[in-house]
């Protein structure tokens, strides 16, 4: 068992009282604290190590009359809201270091009385490697961002094995590449730069510029006076530098039976509050790993501490620029021949049969619905008398394919109900029937939510309503042309416009994306994602420049 070495009788207590009234130290139910003792006990301490056993462990208790909680401020940047007056905290500058520890009894009223203890703490826990793979070394700094093209760059799970199994890794969430680009609400996020530095002490320093905004938990609102009731970018000033301190994790990392999600046992406590880019009420950070250019921590969430969120960051600033593998042209309708689309490359879907959404039209293959002309495919949705017309062709037959990358230029038409879509289906699908057979939307658009363009893959774990996908905005979606992309290979499939990647899903050998599959062009009308038909919508088309597919 460790001594435990009490010194209140060495220390210096000082205690001065703050109240609303000058004289009095209550008015009716307002009642100020009297009669605060603060005591601070350094675990290890002994007549040969007085100032402890290298751990920086100090036991803090804190009493007074008529209080009802304690604000203690530790007086190494660090501070804590303690109901009970008591906390275990930990001094972890290396060395024999002197601190100024302030209490403040809060009683009714917000009346508060404050002490002071002086105490002498040695720690001797140090991660000199973790500073210089942070800093880049001595009188050196890093500069990180979030790894946002990883699964799971932003996660969240279980914080011990209290709460089911895997505690050691984001179970109950992981965000998808770039899951918060595309949206005001979450977007900030991508743009945090968080800067490490080292002095030639090897006193490690922390600078977050978070370009102005800060993306907020929904349940930290409160501090920025928010109002959106879920995870917001708010304006938040993290200007400033902060002292970083390590410690030793006071986690079980033994029972984790796979080391590749091993911790490395070093934990960072950031001085001031500040924190790493998203607001969960923590300024501690343990770091799971880290090399010269990755580096993933966890953290526990102030207000629920049965949560654990997880941050992957990179040195190298986000980008969602598609770099392609794919190089070579295999297979491509330009549309340069007016009439009838190519038949060599296209066949149609025909008929009024709600093709399992619902939709209102009647596919056809006349011209009025699918003509080339310009060099421009135009498949156009009409009204005709109480109907609609449209058009849906499909490479089905004339070419399939597995893996690459698919490119269509095109500009989408306008009205409520309109439902245009470039896509892609599993070749099998008579005999695998949907969605086991898999589905690739590269493009769809709603006009009932005009400039919202959607990515999404179905497949028997997540299909429907439930796909896997998300959604970008496009401001001139159906006034301009813009490309509309997917990149498709054995490991990992990305959906695209203008080469921004805003979606990404890992493909393994256990999802249906690794067989043939045919493209489809089309127009739905209603349904239920198309949704109500505009009363005044005569006709509008989609018009589309060319269809290439890279191998």
């Amino acid at each position: 068992m460790k001594n435990i070495f009490k010194i209140v009788s060495l220390l210096a207590l000082t205690v001065f009282f703050v109240n609303c009234q000058d004289d009095d130290a209550s008015f009716g139910d307002i009642v100020a604290p009297s009669n605060l003792t603060i005591t601070a006990e350094i675990v290890g301490a002994d007549a040969s190590n007085p100032n402890g056993d290298g751990s920086g462990l100090v036991v803090l208790k804190a009493t007074a009359n008529n209080a009802i909680s304690y604000d203690f401020d530790f007086g190494d940047g660090l501070s804590e809201v303690v109901p009970s007056g008591e906390v275990t905290h930990r001094f972890s500058l290396v060395g024999l270091n002197t601190y100024n520890i302030v209490v403040n009894a809060i009683g009714s009223g917000g009346n508060k009385t404050s002490g002071s203890i002086t105490i002498e703490v040695f720690s001797s826990f140090d991660d000199l490697e973790a500073k210089q793979l942070l800093t880049g070394g001595s009188g050196s700094s890093k500069t990180w961002y979030w790894a946002a093209e990883e699964i799971g760059h932003l996660g969240v799970g279980p914080a011990d094995g209290s709460i089911g199994d895997g505690f050691w890794y984001p179970q109950w969430y992981a965000a998808q590449p770039f899951e918060k680009a595309g949206s005001a609400e979450s977007e900030c996020i991508y743009t945090d730069q968080l800067i490490f530095s080292l002095d030639a002490n090897n006193q490690l320093s922390y600078q977050l510029d978070n370009n102005g905004q800060t993306y907020f938990n929904g349940a930290y609102e409160s501090v920025v006076g928010g109002s959106a009731g879920y995870d917001f970018c708010y304006d938040y000033d993290t200007s400033g530098t902060s002292l970083v301190s390590l410690a030793p994790t006071s986690v079980d990392w033994s029972v984790v039976p796979d080391p590749a999600f091993m911790s490395r046992g070093t934990v960072m406590n950031f001085s001031d509050g500040n924190f790493m880019g998203y607001y969960v009420g923590t300024s501690s950070y343990e770091i799971i790993e880290l090399t010269e250019s990755i580096m993933r921590v966890r953290c526990i969430d102030l207000n629920n501490p049965i949560l654990a969120w997880y941050h992957t960051f990179t040195t190298q600033e986000p980008s969602q620029g598609l770099e392609t593998i794919y190089t070579n042209l295999v297979w491509s309708d330009e549309f340069d021949t007016d009439g009838a689309p190519n038949p060599a490359n296209w066949t149609y879907d025909l008929g009024a049969n709600g093709w399992g959404n619902q939709e209102v039209q009647n596919y056809t293959n006349n011209l009025e619905n699918a003509e080339v002309a310009n060099g421009m495919l135009k498949i156009t949705a009409k009204a005709a008398g109480s109907g609609y017309t449209s058009a849906r062709l499909k490479s089905e037959g004339l070419y399939e394919f597995t893996y690459g990358r698919v490119e269509v230029r095109a500009k989408l038409p306008t009205g409520g109900g309109t439902w245009p879509a470039i896509w892609m289906l599993g070749a099998d699908y008579q005999t695998n029937t949907w969605p086991a057979c898999g589905e690739i939307d590269i493009m769809e658009h709603v006009g009932n939510n005009q400039n919202t363009i959607y990515g999404t893959l179905h497949y028997p774990e997540a299909f429907g309503g439930n796909a896997d996908g998300s959604e970008t905005i496009v401001d001139t979606a159906s006034t301009e042309f813009h490309n509309y992309t997917v990149e498709w290979t054995p490991d990992v499939i990305k959906i695209v416009v203008d080469d921004m990647v805003y979606h990404t899903f890992a493909n393994t050998s256990a999802t249906p994306f690794n067989n043939d599959f045919f493209l489809i062009l089309n127009i739905a009308m209603g349904g239920t994602f198309g949704g109500n038909i505009d009363p005044a919508f005569t006709e509008s088309s989609m018009e589309i420049d060319y269809v290439r597919v890279y191998q």
